[in-house]
């Protein structure tokens, strides 16, 4: 039986860690699948429950030299769970913090010694007759100060799994060690040249890794603050009422069928039905819609909005995991842990770089040694090499560019469920819509009446008819009277006729309302309004006869209309360079008609639901990339089979059942802007591992020496050390600058 498992991973300083543990889970008997996110530092497992069991998927993760523990909950923790966590990741914060400062406190003489001499400061006497040995003395004690580097460079050593920390570990033990002999050759009273020691070099490389992997934990940390927030959303009492009382609980102890009281300012804790009241509602934090909505008795609302002006009841239908709010952070989650296909070049490439830049600092070290070049010259090209490197920029580039892609999203009500979303996003060239329900607003009102006496009167007649049918059309007509406040009458012998319309007796006068059947039936003619009839059903509306006592009065035409900004969003899907088509189980007359009016290229009429996804499949096969927006649940072949399934709708079952990009609001502009801000977000990933990759294949040679023969120029190793330190900062920072997307 299949099972996914979230857990949380510690001790993983790079992406070649992240590499390791997966590459080792795989192997492992029961294991279908396998993401770390080192970003995130979690792993995502799926397993087969009858092979293997959590606590041996720890045991491998431990084996390898890391630590596996639980996912701390999140919607349903208390707060003192909350709190643990964050504070996990503040004192991880502050003892990188720590660790960097007193790494450069001890730093700071030798920094003075070896940069005072080059610009030329007064240097005190003691520092020109104990130098070596004050350097040495403090060389130690920033080693001793960043010793846990050391010591997770030897594990991974000792696990065969080496990573940046091992490369550290090497470059800094080798300059440090070899240093520290010639120290002593020296004191025992041998000649070595001032070129043989580099303390200075071990002391830098550690002051700036120190700084590095701080800033990368602080610029980390920003780019999951989307996910904070939406966490933070949701308040953390509620007033229920039971056995007539008010009381104060918990969030985690609302029931569903509780009655829960939200007075004017406070936040929704759960979702529900009202029950009792009239308020406006603050949904922006969940849907990204500026406006309040108006809620009264019958109307759903959604945990974490807020109640804007008046006491509210309502009746809790979804709480703790079911709530909205809990699907949208587990979808958000879902997606953060996802890999696009672009990564997996990168996660190749971290698997095998740490061995591969060992390998090659070896060989360049023994290239200059053969050259004739001194060891020293041969050392410093061994550790130049080994620091430059740096995989960590390869592992961070695209899963923080995605979790800034999908948090942006989904504070703008738009649901990314998959990095691979993302990816596919930008290569669509074809949207299709459906029409009832996502073009449309898929509830038939009246448009027109074209009276031949009184309009009202006209209105007032059919409703009372119509009052009897449940019939959608016979709604939009009783709605329409209601609306105008007219009052309706008692009719009597109503009799509906199946696909012509209705009859009826109204003061003793027969009513019909209907089809031009229906009044052909009766022997009634149409030609006086004939003409109107056919402009009418151009339109794609349905028009229906009154008639009284075998005389026309009048047509009432209902439609269901377009929605707000369907128009607007296919105009700028033409923009974009897209085509646009319109799939519908309507007659081809009244699909033209609505293509018409909101500029779509194609339509595919008369498609029963079952037949929605073989049309996906024809435009595909025409070499089409397929976009395909639906209400999430008739569409559902449609959206799996489409190369993207966008669903429309605000219902959690609709955002967790179809779909790959789910529309929190209906609002087609959100389309748009779905494609758009994947489009920006694969760019933000293609520029991070580019400047990724670009940074390891111009810093490794150029550590290697291969200026050297033409320019004399060799990287010292605390240059080295400096650029590896701030190459995954800027790459996080590449991510972080999305905020500034409009």
């Amino acid at each position: 039986m299949d099972k996914k498992i979230k857990l949380q991973i510690g001790g993983m300083t790079c992406a070649s860690c992240a590499a390791v543990i997966e590459h080792d889970l795989k192997k492992t008997k029961g294991v279908n699948s396998v993401n770390v996110n080192f970003a995130t530092e979690k792993a995502y497992i799926d397993i087969d429950s009858t092979k293997i069991d959590v606590e041996k998927i720890k045991k491998v993760i431990n084996d390898s030299g890391y630590t596996a523990f639980d996912d701390m909950p999140k919607m349903n923790a208390t707060a003192g769970e909350h709190d643990h966590h964050k504070m996990q990741k503040e004192a991880e914060i502050k003892g990188l913090k720590n660790r960097f400062l007193f790494s450069l406190i001890l730093g700071l003489p030798v920094i003075y010694m070896i940069m005072g001499k080059m610009i030329g400061l007064p240097m005190p006497s003691f520092f020109e007759k104990y130098g070596i040995a004050i350097q040495a003395v403090l060389a130690t004690a920033v080693i001793g100060v960043c010793f846990n580097i050391w010591q997770s460079g030897a594990k991974k050593i000792i696990k065969m799994g080496p990573n940046m920390d091992t490369l550290i570990l090497i470059g800094t033990a080798t300059a440090y060690f070899y240093s520290l002999v010639n120290a002593a050759l020296l004191f025992l009273g041998k000649e070595i040249s001032m070129e043989s020691f580099y303390f200075e070099a071990s002391i830098f490389i550690l002051v700036f890794i120190s700084l590095g992997k701080y800033l990368e934990a602080i610029t980390k940390g920003k780019t999951s603050e989307a996910i904070k927030k939406l966490m933070g959303l949701q308040p953390k009492t509620a007033i229920v009422i039971r056995d007539e009382k008010e009381l104060v609980v918990a969030i985690s102890e609302v029931v569903e069928g509780d009655i829960v009281l939200v007075k004017p300012g406070e936040k929704i804790p759960v979702d529900g039905i009202v029950v009792d009241g009239y308020s406006g509602v603050d949904e922006k934090a969940i849907t990204g819609e500026s406006i309040p909505v108006e809620k009264k008795k019958g109307d759903e609302v959604i945990g974490a909005t807020i109640n804007k002006t008046s006491v509210l009841k309502f009746k809790a239908t979804r709480v703790g995991k079911n709530t909205m709010l809990s699907q949208i952070i587990k979808i958000v989650e879902d997606a953060m842990g996802s890999k696009a296909p672009i990564q997996l070049l990168a996660d190749k490439v971290s698997f095998y770089f740490v061995p591969v830049v060992l390998v090659i600092a070896l060989l360049s070290a023994v290239f200059w040694l053969l050259a004739g070049y001194s060891f020293a010259f041969a050392l410093t090209i061994f550790v130049a090499v080994l620091i430059i490197a740096c995989p960590c920029a390869l592992g961070l580039a695209t899963p923080t560019a995605v979790m800034m892609g999908t948090g942006l999203a989904a504070q703008k009500g738009i649901l990314i469920k998959s990095s691979k979303a993302l990816e596919t996003a930008k290569n669509i060239n074809m949207v299709v819509f459906d029409k009832t329900g996502t073009l449309t607003k898929g509830e038939p009102v009246v448009t027109d009446i074209a009276p031949i006496t009184d309009e009202n009167m006209i209105l007032q007649i059919a409703a009372s008819v119509e009052k009897n049918s449940e019939h959608p059309l016979a709604e939009a007509i009783v709605k329409k009277a209601k609306e105008g406040n007219l009052a309706l009458s008692k009719v009597e012998g109503f009799l509906a006729i199946p696909g012509k319309g209705v009859e009826a007796s109204l003061d003793q006068k027969k009513i019909l309302l209907g089809t031009r059947s229906l009044m052909k039936d009766n022997n009634i003619s149409v030609d006086l309004i004939e003409d109107k009839m056919i402009t009418f059903e151009d339109q794609g509306k349905t028009a229906m006869i009154l008639a009284i006592d075998k005389k026309v009065i009048g047509i009432i035409v209902v439609a269901d209309v377009l929605k707000e900004n369907s128009k607007e969003a296919v105009d700028i899907l033409h923009k974009m360079g897209k085509q646009v088509a319109m799939i519908t189980g309507d007659n081809r007359r009244v699909g033209l008609a609505i293509a018409k009016q909101v500029g779509i290229d194609r339509v595919l009429a008369e498609v029963l639901p079952q037949g929605k996804s073989d049309e996906i499949k024809k435009l595909q096969s025409e070499g089409k990339v397929v976009a395909m927006v639906g209400d999430g649940i008739n569409d559902a072949p449609a959206l799996a089979q489409a190369n993207l399934g966008i669903a429309l709708g605000s219902g959690t079952d609709v955002a967790m059942e179809t779909g790959e990009i789910v529309l929190i609001k209906d609002d087609l502009r959100d389309v748009v802007s779905s494609i758009d801000l994947s489009r920006y977000t694969l760019k933000k990933i293609k520029i991070g591992l580019f400047w990724a990759f670009f940074y390891n294949i111009v810093g490794i040679p150029v550590a290697a020496g291969v200026l050297f023969p033409s320019t004399g120029w060799l990287l010292n190793p605390s240059i080295a050390a400096a650029a590896m330190a701030f190459s995954s900062v800027s790459v996080v920072l590449n991510a972080l600058s999305m905020k500034f997307y409009k």
